[in-house]
């Protein structure tokens, strides 16, 4: 298996949000290419680029309506290509986000299959036998009397790769063998292809496990994704496969060589950062809990460990786990915490085994922004959406628009990139160093020996490879912890934490990593 993910530190572009270089008010991949350079400089080996596909943009590009082509709003294929060119150019990856389950209703694949007359996009979404039936389906989506099976929003009917177990009483539901649907899963393929051949390294699969229908074991998923990982690596040994699954015990085993653990699977990655009730602004279904992430220390660990150690032990030798700083569906990381807070969290996220992912202006701690109209169904995430703050110029050297896609933070001190790379002390220059940290540390690497000491508060730790040896402890909360220390060779990063003797002491909201002598 190909393993440039073993060291790997990638940025995620929300691209509409990122840097706008013909002043329409929209982010675009020219925008991209002129800022490279930043994300280089900052360490960072590969980037993956929320949608850029046409789109019905009712879900802000998860809603496509061409499959082979860049949305005029972001540039053209050129474009894309000669981003890919400059990524690599760079020594760096490109990570194509690829909608796999559904299309926008405003996908001629989809106008086609609601006709009435039949076609050979009849059976490419899953159509009921009747508008009026008392089953699953949204009705009045197109001519012909059925009612359209919907894969998230309404408007993304789900594309038909069939049933696991096909029920005799509903027709409709296909088996997975099917003509029509081995013709959906080949046009998958084709559409993989269409992208590597312009330079994608890695797609990152969009609601990765919806694709067939009434899989209550992941049988046939696991099948189908092993099917398109050999076509994939056929074509490209080292072109890899990433999942939103949010179960990487699951998702490893059907082939993707990386999934997260995320907000929308189990509790455990929400119960180290939005675990309390009203403070989760997304998703109040979580129990009224405490973060680990959070000073008051009432969290627990091993709300996370329980689930993550189970699914590193799956994941050894066949693919990693993703440990990311937020994205476009969550609140961020700096909202309702200190710089100190999010310096804490950062190191975890970049110390524990797996590959550490930074949204975009995760690095600067931009903050999410309550209070926003919901743009292209965003809802709520859209105070994750912003664009990124780059100096203090009109909407914050985002764009020269007076429309810009949506308004920067405007409260003052809000971070920009010009300022924190003008203060040592900013976050910007933490996050750098962190980065240079994980690279030129192979036992920070995915692979990299993995030891519990303790697990609480603090909660210590070490990472091994090779010779080296790293211990590092971290502690959000704020009261004052010791742990007994082994033989030390150098203090590599730390923050509240003070030395004596065989002993650390931290006074709260710390982190220590060392090397540990032999």
């Amino acid at each position: 298996m190909s393993n440039w993910l073993n060291d790997a530190v990638v940025y995620e572009i929300y691209p509409q949000s990122f840097y706008d270089s013909n002043s329409d008010g929209i982010g675009d991949l020219r925008g991209i290419i002129e800022k490279l350079d930043y994300i280089q400089s900052l360490g960072f080996t590969a980037i993956w680029l929320n949608p850029i596909n046409p789109s019905s943009f009712r879900d802000a590009g998860y809603d496509v309506t061409d499959f082979y082509d860049v949305a005029p709003r972001y540039g053209t294929l050129e474009d894309y290509k000669a981003l890919c060119d400059e990524v690599h150019a760079r020594g760096m990856k490109i990570i194509f986000d690829l909608v796999a389950g559904h299309t926008s209703i405003d996908h001629p694949w989809f106008i086609q299959s609601g006709r009435v007359e039949e076609n050979e996009y009849t059976n490419r979404y899953i159509w009921t036998n009747s508008t009026f039936d008392l089953g699953p389906g949204i009705a009045g989506l197109g001519e012909r009397d059925a009612k359209c099976i919907s894969n998230f929003y309404w408007c993304q009917p789900a594309l038909n790769y069939g049933y696991a177990h096909p029920d005799p009483n509903n027709p409709w539901e296909l088996p997975v063998d099917h003509p029509d649907c081995v013709a959906a899963k080949e046009e998958l393929k084709k559409i993989i292809g269409f992208w590597m051949d312009l330079g994608t390294d890695a797609f990152r699969v969009d609601m990765a496990a919806s694709l067939i229908k009434g899989d209550t074991d992941n049988s046939f998923m696991t099948a189908f994704w092993h099917e398109i990982r050999a076509y994939m690596e056929k074509k490209d040994p080292d072109s890899l496969l990433i999942s939103e699954w949010g179960s990487p015990d699951k998702a490893i085993s059907a082939g993707f060589h990386l999934d997260f653990l995320l907000h929308s699977g189990n509790e455990a990655y929400t119960s180290l950062l939005r675990y309390e009730k009203g403070r989760n602004t997304f998703f109040e279904l979580m129990k009224d809990g405490h973060s680990y992430f959070n000073k008051d220390g009432k969290g627990n660990i091993h709300d996370y460990l329980d689930i993550f150690l189970p699914d590193l032990a799956v994941a050894e030798g066949k693919g990693y786990i993703g440990h990311i700083t937020g994205n476009h569906d969550i609140p961020r990381l700096a909202y309702r915490r200190t710089p100190e807070e999010i310096r804490a969290a950062m190191v975890f996220f970049f110390t524990m085994p797996g590959v550490p992912f930074v949204y975009y202006g995760d690095e600067i701690g931009m903050d999410f922004i309550e209070g926003l109209p919901s743009k292209e169904g965003g809802y709520v995430r859209t105070g994750s959406r912003t664009p990124m703050q780059w100096d203090s110029s009109k909407n914050h050297g985002f764009s020269r628009s007076d429309t810009p896609y949506l308004p920067t933070d405007s409260r003052p001190g809000a971070p920009t990139v010009e300022a924190q790379l003008q203060d040592e002390g900013s976050l910007l220059h933490f996050v750098k160093r962190l980065i240079a940290l994980h690279r030129d540390t192979p036992a920070l690497w995915a692979e990299g020996g993995f030891e519990i000491l303790e697990a609480g508060y603090p909660f210590v730790f070490t990472r091994e490879s090779g010779e080296k040896k790293l211990l590092i402890a971290i502690d959000p909360a704020d009261h004052i912890r010791q742990v007994k220390l082994p033989k030390l060779d150098k203090v590599l990063l730390s923050q509240n934490a003070q030395v004596s003797g065989d002993m650390l002491t931290l006074h709260g909201v710390s982190f220590f990593v060392a090397e540990v002598g032999g």
